[in-house]
């Protein structure tokens, strides 16, 4: 269809999103172009199946970054800068009753991703403490912050690029890697609007029709 490979994720990294979906381990996916949709958009209900919204820092590479042996102090060091994001997950397994197996052949359960316009360096903030507020349809519905993605979002990044470089597959700088939920999946409908801050990192917006 003339889609091309521009990013990478990592799922189920948080406790609750794993408590959620009892999927009880991490897993990755990549981002295809036609996934991208720019902060403020609205993604219309029948181009998905049965979305979730996460909340989630995505990690802009300065350099190519190949596993094994990648350390989150090298994540840091390689990255360029962070944003805020939503990423809708989706699934073609009826009601989300998923096994590791079932998200691994779905990509990840990836359906699309919106990035916030700020971008700002991380090296001056503790990604693991910043505090992460998500509004829908103008009330607060769930919080959280970075250390919900494995104890750190670099640790994320470090876990994703180790598993990739296991099957000779590199992180390219430039491209979105996005690190993995910091609150529970919430389900979305047609006139929903969903608002995500991140302290530090900035903001994203996305609404559903």
């Amino acid at each position: 269809q003339g889609e091309r490979v521009i990013g990478k994720k990592i799922g189920v990294t948080s406790k609750v999103v794993q408590q959620m979906l009892d999927v009880h381990q991490p897993d990755f996916g990549i981002l295809l172009s036609g996934m991208h949709y720019e902060d403020g958009s609205a993604i219309a209900m029948d181009t998905l199946i049965q979305p979730r919204a996460e909340g989630e820092i995505v990690f802009y590479l300065k350099h190519d970054l190949r596993g094994p042996g990648i350390t989150p102090a090298q994540v840091m060091a390689a990255t360029e800068s962070v944003a805020a994001c939503f990423e809708i997950v989706d699934s073609r397994v009826h009601d989300w009753k998923i096994k590791i197996q079932d998200t691994v052949a779905d990509n990840a359960s990836c359906g699309v991703f919106v990035i916030g316009a700020e971008r700002v360096d991380p090296a001056t903030l503790d990604l693991a403490r910043c505090e992460m507020t998500i509004e829908k349809n103008g009330e607060i519905i769930a919080t959280g912050n970075g250390a919900a993605a494995l104890g750190h979002p670099a640790n994320a990044v470090a876990w994703l690029a180790n598993e990739l470089g296991a099957r000779g597959i590199s992180m390219k700088a430039g491209e979105p890697i996005l690190s993995g939920s910091l609150a529970p999946l919430i389900p979305v409908v047609a006139g929903d609007v969903l608002s995500v801050r991140i302290d530090g990192i900035g903001s994203c917006n996305v609404s559903f029709i």
